[in-house]
């Protein structure tokens, strides 16, 4: 887990512009949800192409976290990481050849075929959670998923995020997320990323102009 806070020049450049650090005092379980993104194999596994180390290490953290959203009967979405080939082309074959090494292409392809995503073995999940596939890094831009039909068929208007990375799929469905009129907050504990810097990077970005950021405790403290 990332053992970091937003520094202080961060903290005072908020409150200058807007007086206030956090943007929600409190938020309405009945329009709230919490995704997961990307805690999956391809990121959580030891030596799998994508590995993210970190991830593992919120594991505990999501699992304590997920429970309480369920007392209070809050939707939990696995938003996960798919990509379809066919006939040897990918549907996203722009990150495929350029974002990672030839050498390990293949292994990338093949861990991210969509028939076997399922979530991280060591995390807790139930029949009333919901998992969704996704194509791109956000899983809210045209096309990339079906989860926006998802939150609103539930009238969600607000999105507790969590998962894995921080600064890459996380914080690009916050952002899209935000554009789209919705409520953030990242929950800062339960994500991670390669290193503290891009976490920290993340959250200051995302405090700055496109969310809340929380911890878990304090995410419970003020559903209402």
């Amino acid at each position: 887990m990332h053992n970091v806070r937003i520094r202080e020049h961060i903290v005072k450049r908020v409150m200058a512009r807007r007086g206030k650090f956090h943007w929600f005092e409190e938020l309405e379980s009945c329009k709230t949800a919490l995704l997961i993104i990307d805690m999956q194999s391809t990121f959580c596994a030891p030596d799998s192409p994508a590995e993210v180390a970190g991830s593992r290490e919120i594991v505990s953290a999501i699992n304590l976290f997920t429970s309480d959203l369920r007392k209070k009967k809050i939707p939990v979405f696995w938003v996960l990481h798919a990509n379809n080939q066919i006939d040897g082309v990918s549907d996203w074959e722009l990150f495929f050849n350029y974002v990672v090494s030839d050498d390990v292409r293949q292994r990338t392809i093949e861990s991210l075929a969509p028939g076997q995503q399922t979530i991280w073995k060591d995390l807790e999940h139930t029949d009333c959670d919901i998992t969704v596939l996704k194509n791109r890094y956000s899983a809210l831009i045209p096309g990339s998923s079906s989860l926006e039909t998802n939150l609103e068929s539930l009238g969600i208007d607000t999105l507790l995020i969590a998962g894995t990375k921080t600064n890459i799929c996380c914080e690009s469905t916050a952002r899209d997320a935000m554009m789209l009129g919705y409520k953030v907050v990242m929950v800062e504990d339960c994500c991670a990323a390669l290193s503290d810097d891009e976490h920290l990077g993340a959250l200051e970005s995302i405090i700055q102009q496109f969310g809340d950021v929380r911890t878990s405790s304090e995410v419970i403290e003020i559903l209402k």
